[in-house]
């Protein structure tokens, strides 16, 4: 069907959606119940469409400045989609700006590309762990189970090329590719991604979660606060005081064990709140994190850490604002080059810059020496300074780094691969180089001093982004020659 009205075309994606996954779990239902269901079971993903026969674009206010929301030229394009319920309000977006630049019609119906079975259970089903290992072994005869092949990173990576006859690609994910990444999200964080927010801080100690868990608490209790809930792993949500009302009653309960990288989540009716993940120590899990909640498409991360000074000016608690990224992390090498260059984005390291002079008081000579601006190098080798020969100082010296770290350039890489915009301010806490390891002592005075001033100035950060504005952030820096349309 075609459609010229954003919202006529998003209700067609959700009545193809809600048909095919109803008709998953009936048959699903069936099946563990032991009826012999006579057939392969498929059903498929809707999709939208776009055919235009000039690279020309209409102008519109809407749309002005903007880096996303048109094709690059003439012909046809297309993506999966999953999650209408989820993704509405952006996906709502993304057809306005297609309709309104190009000043076609939208193609919606359903595509070729199967819903794996696995994909379609609601958050709370557990029901193929009641079938024997018979049984479950026969689902692969019956239904389509997850294929690898339909959720690789082609497309983000730049490698994707259609065969001949093929559509060009709207969007950087298939749906497979989402719906993986929504299951995994539920898993690493112990959180549905429906409560992931539109800015997102990521940190590798538990005090910052710690202090992060304390605001949101307070913040429930402020009939003032402009969040409405704080959601913690297990789906735990808090309203705030005086919106008890403001997300359907929780039915999650404190885990027995956190999750491997948890999450919490300061939510705003717009989802332009907050989420915190601790994503632990080295460069894997920030690869991990961020390969899924970049399927969300959040208007900016940022991480907030600690790391090794390698400057002997630098005090322990001092900040460093990267503007620079050496990437000795080794997990992005296939995806994102050594080559790439990891740009530095204007935007975030304004509001990084300012939100530190807000939060101390600070300006001019005396905000420059808590605060420097520098490259960061980022390795997977935590012992580091044990290598022979002094290699790795020879390299971080030659590289002009003022820190080191085992996660930044990793979230930077993966946030210029996936067009999310990224930013790191980092804290000092220690000067392996000079002598200043970390001891208990020294540590645990650290931790006390400067974490929830770390950690307020992340989240002011935020605010002065979200009231720039999200058409302020989608730099054209992330964007490739021939670009998919979708944000």
């Amino acid at each position: 069907m075609r459609f010229s009205d954003a919202d006529a075309a998003l209700a067609q994606v959700q009545r193809i959606y809600e048909a095919s996954i109803a008709h998953l779990r009936e048959c699903m239902q069936r099946f563990v119940a032991g009826e012999e269901l006579g057939g392969h079971v498929r059903a498929c993903y809707p999709l939208v469409r776009i055919q235009t026969e000039t690279a020309s674009r209409r102008g519109h206010p809407e749309g002005a400045g903007l880096s996303y929301g048109f094709v690059e030229g003439p012909g046809r394009f297309e993506t999966t989609l999953t999650r209408p319920d989820l993704f509405h309000s952006y996906y709502r977006h993304q057809f306005a700006l297609l309709l309104h630049n190009h000043g076609v019609e939208l193609e919606v119906g359903t595509s070729t590309q199967p819903i794996p079975v696995h994909f379609s259970f609601a958050d709370n089903d557990h029901i193929e762990g009641t079938m024997d290992a018979a049984r479950r072994a026969r689902m692969r005869d019956v239904f389509d189970l997850p294929d690898l092949a339909a959720m690789d990173d082609g497309i983000a990576n730049g490698t994707y090329e259609p065969r001949a006859g093929e559509p060009q690609p709207l969007s950087l994910f298939t749906a497979p590719r989402v719906d993986y990444s929504l299951h995994r999200l539920r898993h690493y964080t112990g959180t549905l991604p429906e409560h992931f927010q539109n800015f997102v801080l990521f940190t590798n100690y538990q005090f910052y979660i710690d202090e992060f868990i304390a605001m949101g608490r307070a913040a429930m209790a402020d009939p003032a606060s402009p969040y409405i809930a704080f959601v913690e792993p297990g789906n735990l949500v808090t309203h705030r005081a005086s919106a008890p009302h403001a997300l359907p009653a929780s039915h999650g309960s404190s885990p027995p064990r956190l999750p491997q990288m948890p999450g919490y989540h300061l939510v705003r009716a717009d989802r332009s709140g907050i989420t915190m993940v601790n994503i632990g120590v080295g460069p894997a899990n920030a690869k991990n994190i961020t390969d899924h909640i970049a399927v969300l498409r959040p208007h900016a991360w940022m991480m907030l850490g600690h790391c090794a000074g390698l400057r002997n000016t630098q005090q322990l608690g001092d900040y460093v604002l990267a503007h620079g990224y050496v990437r000795e992390d080794h997990v992005l090498d296939e995806e994102l080059p050594l080559w790439v260059p990891i740009p530095a984005l204007a935007e975030i390291q304004v509001a990084l810059e300012q939100a530190v002079a807000d939060v101390t008081g600070l300006k001019g000579s005396a905000l420059k020496s808590i605060l420097r601006t520098g490259t960061v190098a980022s390795t997977d080798n935590r012992n580091w300074e044990l290598l022979p020969n002094n290699q790795p100082q020879r390299r971080f010296s030659q590289s002009r780094a003022v820190a080191l770290d085992m996660e930044s350039a990793t979230i930077a890489a993966n946030g210029f691969r996936f067009r999310v915009p990224y930013g790191t301010l980092l804290c000092v806490s220690d000067k392996p180089l000079h002598g200043e390891i970390k001891l208990p002592g020294m540590a645990n005075h650290f931790y006390r001093e400067r974490v929830d001033q770390h950690l307020r100035i992340g989240m002011r950060a935020v605010e002065l982004l979200r009231q720039r504005g999200q058409d302020q952030l989608h730099s054209r820096k992330l964007r490739s020659f021939a670009e998919v349309a979708f944000q």
